[in-house]
């Protein structure tokens, strides 16, 4: 018993000891609590640029594929047969002009026939020539009752079928000379030879195909638009037309096929596109080509291009919150302007938008934000 019980002394100490411990548990949470929230204040994981959507007015664009093709071929042949060919003056690919000679045949016997036909035809008007002064002489005799009534007659006979003859005759010298002019075979309009049959020592018959030629360089677009589409379109609309190697021409539609291909269910619509001759043309006949029809223009609600990120093949923007979070959020894209995209549906003309930096962002990412100027609004 004696050793169980303390003296003043060390009662005392024990009490003061008690009293520091408890001191220190009431000052433990505090101090916990504040090292605490410092340790979960979070930092901003990026510093990025915002802006707001803006409207703007797009074009409507019908897009469509088709075939390059000559707007109208034209085919040259022979009008003469059993000749042969002595030159050929143009091959694939040369300009020509209208009247141009492309090809000549051999003349010689030609030649000999239209020669044997002027002097005939000389030596009808010889003919002619007497029996129209005989007529003059009958004439003068017919009151006297020098010639009878049947000489007059035959007189002015002879000279009404000389004249016959020197009129045949004129018509086998213009037969003749008509034969030779055929052994020349000239272009019937400018444009660009296409095709060449021609081929110099070759006997050729009546309607022989020579050559074929572009009218004029004159090309045209014809492009395959579904039975829904041709309402769209009429004649006169703008197209852009693109090329397989890059080159763009712009056209116009001629006209509209008036039916549609059972199979496809398509028309076809006739595009007319600036003449372009010569062999370094960019456009040639039987080329693919890719187009846009102009439908002039709407209201869209954009954003630039690079608030846009695709993923997973879908396109987002993220949306800056109040708290400084950002929210992804996945919208429809549409059309294009220079380094705008127009956003169909998910956004709102009053929703602030990550521009610099959102292909870096997750969804509910803290960042510091940095307004950017507005393009669009600027560029007005």
């Amino acid at each position: 018993m004696k050793n169980l019980l303390l003296n003043p002394t060390s009662a005392l100490v024990l009490g003061a000891l008690a009293a520091a411990g408890a001191a220190t548990l009431m000052a433990a949470p505090a101090s916990i609590a504040a090292d605490g929230k410092k340790a979960t204040a979070a930092k901003p994981a990026l510093t990025v640029t915002t802006v707001r959507p803006s409207n703007a007015q797009l074009p409507i664009k019908l897009a469509a594929n088709g075939n390059v093709v000559a707007w109208q071929e034209a085919i040259i042949g022979s009008e003469t047969g059993g000749y042969r060919l002595n030159e050929v003056r143009v091959n694939v690919g040369d300009i020509v002009k209208k009247g141009q000679v492309l090809a000549v045949f051999a003349s010689d016997s030609v030649n000999a026939d239209v020669a044997q036909a002027r002097a005939a035809l000389q030596e009808t008007r010889a003919t002619a020539a007497e029996a129209t002064a005989n007529a003059a002489r009958a004439r003068t005799l017919q009151s006297s009752g020098a010639l009878s009534a049947q000489q007059i007659s035959q007189y002015l006979t002879a000279e009404q079928t000389a004249n016959a003859r020197i009129a045949a005759s004129q018509a086998t010298l213009a037969s003749q000379q008509l034969r030779l002019k055929y052994t020349q075979v000239v272009a019937p309009d400018s444009g660009v030879i296409s095709a060449r049959n021609a081929t110099v020592g070759s006997v050729v018959g009546v309607g022989a195909e020579l050559f074929r030629m572009i009218r004029q360089g004159r090309l045209e677009w014809r492009a395959e638009v579904i039975a829904a589409d041709l309402s769209r379109l009429k004649p006169g609309t703008s197209a852009i037309v693109k090329a397989a190697n890059g080159t763009e021409l712009t056209g116009k539609v001629r006209m509209i096929a008036p039916t549609i291909d059972l199979q496809t269910r398509s028309a076809l619509v006739y595009v007319d596109l600036p003449p372009t001759m010569g062999a370094n043309a960019p456009f040639k006949a039987g080329m693919f080509a890719s187009g846009q029809f102009e439908l002039g223009t709407s209201n869209a609600m954009t954003v630039p291009q690079q608030a846009v990120v695709v993923r997973d093949g879908f396109s987002y923007v993220f949306r800056l919150n109040a708290d400084g979070r950002v929210s992804q959020i996945k919208v429809q894209s549409g059309r294009r302007l220079g380094e705008r995209i127009e956003v169909i549906n998910g956004l709102t003309p009053d929703t602030l938008v990550v521009v610099g930096g959102a292909g870096f962002l997750n969804d509910g990412d803290l960042v510091r934000n940095v307004a950017a100027v507005n393009t669009a609004t600027a560029a007005k």
